[in-house]
């Protein structure tokens, strides 16, 4: 099990990564999506495998809500980039690097805080919560935002169920994270709207 937990961090880093640095709003969506079944695998560690389907199920929506929406909006392919500095796909390989590094340095602290849920568990949501504030410091894109919230709250989800199995907390979560989804899905609606009426003027 500890091989699996291992492999489903790694997992979870390379697709946190790769929400990073992705400009394409597919591949971001497939990314999430492949987040979330890493992030069910190390559930399974410490909930029963009906509470953990909660949140992958959950999750897995909140993907297919954001992927429905952004294919109904005109637009390019690739994400939209903001004109401001820093931007660069170097830049946040660099950044996402610096984070590896703090969180690694604060995982075996963190890790005896936390019932000793193991490194691969804390370790992988650590790096989920910073990857995921970074993403929302470095950008104002509407389903990068969404992005970002999503991966922090997908972090917090696993190192809070190392000290909480509770069913009903688990389904204030799914509700939090469909909530999250549903508003992002609105705001690029909202959006897209007013750059059309914008651009009819």
């Amino acid at each position: 099990m500890q091989i699996l937990a291992w492999i489903a961090a790694v997992t979870l880093l390379v697709s946190s990564i790769g929400l990073l640095i992705s400009r394409n709003w597919r591949t971001s969506i497939t990314l999430l999506s492949i987040q979330y079944l890493a992030m069910f695998i190390l559930l399974l560690l410490r909930l029963p495998i009906g509470l953990a389907s909660v949140k992958v199920v959950s999750g897995w929506m909140s993907a297919a809500i954001l992927g429905m929406t952004r294919s109904g909006l005109t637009g390019n392919e690739a994400v939209d980039e903001e004109g401001v500095w820093p931007r660069g796909r170097l830049f946040r390989v660099f950044m996402a690097l610096a984070v590896g590094i703090l969180v690694a340095g604060a995982t075996p602290t963190v890790e005896s805080l936390m019932a000793d849920a193991g490194n691969a568990i804390t370790g992988g949501s650590l790096f989920l919560i910073a990857l995921g504030l970074l993403h929302l410091g470095i950008t104002s894109q509407v389903l990068r935002v969404t992005l970002g919230l999503l991966t922090v709250l997908t972090g917090f989800e696993i190192l809070y169920s190392t000290v909480e199995g509770s069913a009903l907390v688990i389904a204030l979560l799914a509700i939090i994270t469909l909530g999250i989804a549903l508003v992002g899905s609105y705001l690029m609606i909202a959006t897209g709207s007013s750059k059309t009426e914008t651009g009819s003027l």
